[in-house]
């Protein structure tokens, strides 16, 4: 009855925010494809779907309850990467709610989104989710971190799994970001406010093994991907008081999951470097330097290590943007930015040879509203 309920919210929320024409209501078909924002609103959060074509540009945006509530705040109150998450086949967006500890699940049509799943997240104030096949894990920032696993069930629908409740390396480590390796055998974390990167190995059935933490290669380590080759980046905010000092390091993982530094803190060029995008194909990642509200690009070698493109900084946004988070098309053709700072998205096309071409932005996201987590299908 709960999840009906919430299912008609969803359904007002559409119809409020504008009933869609006949054309956009033909934006909702499978074939559709779009990118999405969560509001972290703390009353009722939400998620803001702008249907996208396929020259990049994107449609007026629907808004899709939750089902929970977020923190509010005003400029990156969640602090950390993969709040809103789609799985790894594009059919599921993953929603935190941080302010009511709870996390949503959405079945995913095109540009339309359907609440199936809103579960609670086994701690408090979630900030991030991973997934990999059947296995679902965030990590929550409240009270003692810990990382909560889920299964996902035929209905599409989460059921946490006994006893996968971890804790991370100290009671308050504030946890940034959550990823799983390609072949779903290791999971790391990484943990702002100690300077270290946590590694698990993912059993069978789901549950992990021992918490291994390994210190960052340079100081501020926010934010942790993996690129397709299994090579793992994680960007760094850089030393206290430098002046666009932020940067990016990669690892080899093996098998037990220890870390060894490939490119150890490559610089950005920018500051306040805490979000990453990696490229589907694998051959460039991308950082978010909201200080400088720029971005900055970088070329993965075959053995992981790290090369600046031609001048580093590939896109510029006006002073103010504060892009605090970036995603890429499922095809690798286009980059999106959340500029919390204005209330836009930022649209750039990914040339042959890494390099962004601006295509301009969009605005109709309310400006340091506390916006949290972008994705695109």
């Amino acid at each position: 009855m709960l999840n009906a309920v919430r299912v008609l919210m969803i359904l007002g929320v559409a119809i409020a925010v504008g009933t869609p024409s006949r054309s956009e209501a033909q934006s909702y078909d499978g074939g559709s494809r779009a990118v999405f924002i969560m509001t972290n609103d703390a009353s009722q959060n939400s998620v803001i779907a702008f249907p996208r074509d396929q020259d990049g540009s994107l449609g007026k945006g629907h808004k899709f309850f939750t089902g929970g509530r977020g923190s509010g705040g005003t400029i990156d109150p969640l602090a950390s990467q993969g709040s809103l998450t789609l799985s790894d086949d594009g059919s599921l967006l993953f929603a935190v709610n941080a302010g009511s500890g709870e996390l949503s699940v959405f079945r995913v049509f095109g540009s339309f989104l359907w609440l199936v799943d809103v579960v609670p997240c086994g701690g408090s104030e979630p900030v991030a989710v991973a997934q990999h096949g059947g296995f679902l894990y965030l990590v929550n920032a409240g009270g003692t971190n810990n990382v909560v696993g889920f299964r996902l069930t035929h209905d599409q629908k989460l059921k946490q799994i006994p006893h996968a409740n971890y804790l991370l390396s100290t009671g308050n480590t504030g946890p940034g970001s959550i990823a799983f390796s390609p072949d779903g055998r290791l999971l790391l974390v990484t943990e702002k406010a100690t300077n270290k990167i946590d590694t698990f190995s993912v059993h069978a059935d789901g549950t992990l093994g021992s918490i291994e933490s390994t210190p960052s290669a340079g100081p501020g380590a926010f934010a942790v991907q993996f690129a397709p080759n299994g090579t793992a980046l994680v960007v760094e905010t850089g030393p206290a008081g430098a002046t666009n000092a932020s940067a990016i390091s990669s690892y080899a993982v093996d098998a037990g999951g220890s870390l060894s530094v490939i490119s150890p803190s490559v610089a950005t060029q920018g500051a306040a470097t805490c979000w990453l995008q990696v490229t589907p194909n694998g051959r460039y990642v991308y950082t978010a330097n909201s200080a400088t509200s720029t971005i900055s690009g970088f070329a993965i070698g075959a053995n992981g290590s790290l090369t600046p493109l031609p001048g580093t900084i590939v896109g510029t946004f006006p002073a103010g943007s504060t892009d605090i988070d970036m995603t890429v098309s499922a095809n690798g053709r286009f980059l999106y930015t959340l500029n919390t700072g204005t209330g836009t998205i930022g649209i750039f096309e990914i040339q042959k040879d890494g390099t962004l071409l601006s295509l301009g932005s969009v605005d109709g996201l309310p400006a340091k509203a506390g916006l949290n987590g972008i994705a695109a299908n």
